[in-house]
């Protein structure tokens, strides 16, 4: 195996695992041993957990932080939330196990809070959702979106691809958030 591909398998069984028993309740012991690797073999790659998770959380959070600058170049309320929420939605749907980590660990929460950037991105995403409902209602409409969205991601769904658990995550944001689905285009 090359060492890129072992690298990558390292992140995901991290992830399943994560998933599994949290980040504070997971080893590098059990990523290694899951992998059939010495701990040493995995130090090679990453010398901590949190070095192993922030390997993990760069990427969807840049990713995130793309779909956050794309949302707040629409103009207006509306229209910035609904291109948020389609893009949150399929980055959860393709993200499923991952998405669910982020948004109920313990431990991924606090790591989030101390890196301000990422802490930030989190932030402006909730903003984005929120200013559609002044106050306190529109705060909570975006929490649940965000938890809702983990929450499905976790596993009752797997049955359902990407596209479609996207498409159900979307048609239920739409509702929490009171954003009507656009219109769709006649042929005529």
């Amino acid at each position: 195996m090359s060492e890129a591909t072992t690298r990558q398998r390292l992140i995901e069984v991290a992830i399943e695992l994560f998933g599994e028993h949290s980040v504070a309740g997971t080893s590098l012991q059990m990523i290694s041993e899951a992998l059939g690797l010495t701990k040493s073999a995995i130090y090679h790659y990453f010398r901590t957990r949190d070095e192993l998770l922030d390997a993990i959380l760069d990427p969807v959070l840049a990713e995130l932080a793309v779909l956050i600058a794309e949302a707040e170049a629409q103009r207006t309320a509306r229209a910035r939330a609904d291109r948020m929420l389609i893009g949150y939605a399929a980055l959860a749907a393709a993200n499923r196990n991952l998405i669910s980590v982020l948004s109920s660990d313990p431990h991924v929460t606090e790591l989030v809070r101390r890196r301000a950037e990422w802490s930030s991105t989190v932030t402006r995403q909730m903003r984005l959702f929120a200013a559609l409902e002044p106050g306190v209602g529109g705060q909570v409409n975006a929490a649940i979106v965000m938890s809702g969205f983990a929450g499905a991601a976790r596993g009752e769904f797997e049955a359902l691809d990407d596209d479609a658990l996207r498409d159900q995550l979307v048609a239920a944001g739409r509702r929490t958030l009171g954003l009507r689905a656009p219109r769709a285009v006649s042929g005529r």
